[in-house]
């Protein structure tokens, strides 16, 4: 949204006079009551933000597991390298390298291909010789507190190392009786700064090499203390995670989120911004970055900062220039907050090396991503039990076809446990719908999607139970006499908690309705395989049991009540209760 021309103008009226205060900005006035504050914000003067990286993560990953230390090691993806550890760095291996030249580079290379699914498993492994053909590659996926990446991780030490400052000098504590200003006194200065020996401090002069000795301004600051607190944290924080789960890891201290790279003191941020490309900063690298560089041919910070003022840019970009105002200048006001690891989609595809030709071959790769996305679906209700998606999506690419690639999607389901063979039943509908058996087929690429992930209120039911009337006692005796029981079978082939217990298999190929007494049995052509049967049997009780709903719905008038016939005795009244949920929401639109 852009701001109106009066507005804009208004904001940027008040950044050219904020413009010469940015050595305030990175030199504030630190008073008592600074310090004293328990109110600690995002414009805290004495912020201080790390960030937190796996070192070559995938490589680190596969070490641990291998318990392989010094060794050189690289991550395998089919022929080409994904993650390459430092030992094997010292030998001139790069990321995307192909396998042959890296062992011709280190004999000793030991290489690790990363887990696949196969066709028949349930969850990912590591195999002798991994066939492309019939296997796809999975990663792990790893959550932190904020996540920035797969192996980044935001901190804010600005409330602990508030804390170790006032006990490492006590004297802040306590305003001084003969302070002239009171809790706005500024505080004395700050001592000399003992920087840890292993930090990398960003230098005030770009031109000087960070591995020399780092010259300190004097007077230093006291978020410059703070900073030196946060490294001393940090050093801590990476030592820990090494001893207790074997990961080496590196940190960037700094004001902000943006900044945290190394230990970027406030007075260095000039200089470490000014030369930098500023299409190289986040969401400066898109259109937003293009449109600036082609309206005034610049590249650096300092180029943009240049023009910021000598051009009316905030009449072209609106409020988005005031943003790449603040940001140019190293500021940047957005928390640190711990973010739920649930990602609104989950996609599981694969590039074929094969392409598929029939109608027929498409579902062996369909049970491989079926698999993928079971198993990461449960991993992540075992975090968040109500999390749930509210689409299946399947794309698949025809080269043969004119156009992009085609999908389909349909409604996810309420179901008691998420299978295998619950998910690939879906799948195998939509794949049916999806791809015409009498147009011609080179399917090069196939993919399976949960979309819409949210939570779901606790309790949640499927929508058919709140429109269901209670099974009698002695029909739900006779049904249980008349069913053989099978725990494992019935986890497997349930679609919901009210369907597992009351359609119940009579054998393997068919199932009875409690509802209507209509027993479906499957035709011997659909029981070649157990997988296939399983999701022919799924398939059909999930039809049949939309038919009810279907019924169900159709018998719900404007006012909510069921539809009676003309004749028969009206039934006794009974105090009606007030829809809740789901049903409140289809009694409003019927």
């Amino acid at each position: 949204m852009t701001a109106s021309p009066a507005r804009s103008k208004s904001l940027w009226k008040g950044k050219e006079k904020a413009a010469e205060s940015d050595v305030n900005d990175l030199d504030p006035v630190i008073t008592y009551r600074t310090i004293l504050s328990q109110n600690l914000g995002a414009r805290d003067p004495l912020r201080v933000i790390a960030l937190c990286d796996s070192d070559a993560f995938y490589a680190a990953c596969e070490m641990v597991r291998l318990g392989i230390h010094d060794q050189p090691l690289v991550v395998l993806q089919w022929q080409m390298l994904i993650a390459v550890n430092y030992p094997a760095r010292k030998f001139g291996i790069t990321r995307m390298m192909k396998l042959q030249e890296a062992k011709e580079r280190c004999p000793e290379l030991v290489v690790v291909h990363v887990a696949t699914y196969k066709e028949g498993e349930k969850e990912p492994g590591y195999w002798e010789n991994p066939d492309n053909r019939t296997h796809k590659e999975g990663l792990p996926e790893n959550a932190e507190v904020e996540k920035a990446s797969i192996d980044e991780a935001f901190m804010d030490l600005t409330r602990p190392v508030r804390q170790i400052l006032l006990a490492r000098y006590p004297y802040l504590a306590r305003v001084p009786d003969d302070a002239p200003l009171g809790l706005d006194t500024p505080l004395p200065p700050p001592p000399e700064i003992m920087w840890h020996d292993q930090s990398t401090i960003i230098p005030i002069d770009p031109s000087q090499d960070p591995s020399e000795e780092v010259e300190v301004p004097r007077p230093s600051t006291w978020h410059d203390v703070a900073l030196s607190i946060g490294a001393e944290c940090m050093h801590k924080v990476r030592h820990q995670i090494n001893d207790e789960l074997n990961y080496t890891t590196s940190a960037g201290i700094a004001r902000n989120k943006f900044l945290a790279k190394s230990v970027l003191r406030n007075a260095a941020i000039p200089g470490y911004l000014n030369p930098m490309k500023f299409q190289k900063i986040r969401f400066l690298g898109g259109k937003l970055g293009a449109a600036l560089a082609d309206e005034y041919d610049v590249s650096t910070v300092a180029d943009l900062l240049f023009v910021l003022f000598a051009h009316k840019m905030q009449h072209k970009f609106g409020e988005e220039s005031i943003w790449v105002y603040e940001v140019l200048r190293g500021i940047d006001h957005t928390e640190v907050k711990e973010k739920q690891a649930v990602n609104k989609s989950m996609l599981a595809s694969k590039n074929l090396p094969q392409p598929i030709t029939k109608l027929s071959e498409g579902y062996q790769w369909i049970r491989v991503l079926a698999a993928e996305l079971a198993i990461r679906l449960n991993e992540a209700r075992e975090t968040t039990p109500n999390l749930w998606p509210k689409t299946i999506v399947l794309s698949a690419r025809n080269i043969l076809a004119q156009g992009p690639r085609k999908s389909k999607q349909a409604p996810w389901p309420f179901v008691k446990e998420v299978t295998v063979e619950v998910v690939a039943a879906a799948a195998d509908k939509l794949w049916k719908e999806l791809i015409d058996s009498h147009t011609p087929l080179k399917i090069t690429g196939v993919s399976l999607a949960f979309a819409g992930i949210d939570g779901v209120e606790s309790g949640l039911k499927s929508i058919d139970t709140f429109f269901k009337k209670p099974v009698s006692k002695r029909a739900l005796e006779e049904d249980t006499d008349d069913a053989i029981v099978n725990n494992d079978n019935a986890g497997e082939g349930s679609i919901s908690s009210e369907r597992t217990s009351r359609n119940i298999s009579k054998d393997l190929s068919s199932f009875m309705c409690s509802r209507c007494g209509h027993r479906s049995t499957l035709p011997p052509s659909a029981t070649r395989t157990e997988a296939e049967r399983q999701t022919a049997l799924t398939l059909m009780r999930t039809e049949h049991e939309d038919f009810h709903l279907a019924l169900d719905l159709s018998k719900v008038p404007d006012d909510g009540r069921e539809k009676r016939s003309g004749s028969g005795q009206p039934k006794k009244k009974q105090r009606k209760k007030s829809p809740q949920g789901i049903a409140k929401f289809f009694s409003k639109l019927s």
